[in-house]
């Protein structure tokens, strides 16, 4: 099929937006692959879904039914971190619910001399993970392992960064949009109103930090409040959080006391 053609039935299926980012990347497409992708938009299957690769942090990752797709937000994360490592000092960073490793590789890729090693309790993210990794070349750099937040010895601890945009929706939410109904639940939702992940996490990573080591956490809105109690109540120290490009407060830092 000709790519005017296949932009035509693309556009009209998702918009503009949608036809021009597919048609960049698959230039002789063929008429039963362009039917199926407009039928996938039709759908509200997001582009990244459709063509299995999402952008972050200037980074390609490839990403499939099993991984969350990589949001801007998240970005706010992997900058919190970079700037606290202004220095020449290495770093060993545990991610903790890694999914497609965007955030562990935008890490290591952009903090000179870092590994790191990231955990999903997820088998296909596992593989996705370490697929990124490769394509990357962070593959000797990094450790992808099928893991949970209740691990209690952590290979590769102590860490001297945790980094983690844990599940944090509330099972029952009605306002996740369509686009996130096509990402696995399982990087959604979270017991107790969405706070389950911080509150296992807050226990079992101070086995995993370095005295003197940060977390930063990703957070849900209008959550701050309550992840700041969750994490004092288990002998936390709050440092600072970090807003997104909308103002909205995204990311917690804290350190042992």
């Amino acid at each position: 099929m000709k790519i005017n053609q296949a932009f035509t039935i693309l556009q009209s299926a998702g918009g503009i937006r949608a036809a021009r980012i597919i048609t960049n990347k698959f230039k002789n497409p063929s008429t039963i692959r362009v039917l199926w992708m407009a039928r996938q938009l039709r759908r509200g299957v997001p582009v990244a879904k459709i063509i299995h690769e999402k952008w972050f942090y200037g980074l390609a990752f490839y990403t499939n039914r099993f991984t969350l797709d990589p949001r801007p937000d998240t970005e706010t994360l992997v900058s919190a971190v970079i700037t606290d490592c202004a220095d020449a000092t290495a770093r060993r960073i545990l991610d903790l619910g890694t999914g497609t490793g965007c955030v562990l590789g935008a890490l290591v890729k952009n903090i000179a001399g870092t590994s790191g090693v990231g955990i999903d309790r997820s088998l296909g993210a596992v593989r996705v993970a370490r697929r990124n990794m490769r394509t990357l070349g962070l593959d000797k750099n990094t450790t992808i392992l099928w893991r949970s937040f209740n691990t209690p010895q952590m290979p590769g601890a102590p860490f001297d960064i945790i980094v983690s945009n844990p599940p944090y929706i509330a099972h029952g939410d009605t306002r996740v949009n369509d686009a996130a109904r096509h990402d696995p639940a399982a990087a959604l939702y979270a017991a107790n109103n969405g706070f389950g992940a911080y509150e296992k996490i807050s226990q079992n990573a101070r086995t995993w930090l370095r005295p003197g080591g940060r977390i930063y956490l990703e957070i849900g809105a209008d959550m701050g409040t309550m992840v700041r109690e969750i994490f004092a109540r288990t002998g936390w120290t709050f440092v600072r959080a970090e807003s997104d490009l909308g103002g909205i407060q995204r990311v917690l830092v804290f350190t042992l006391a």
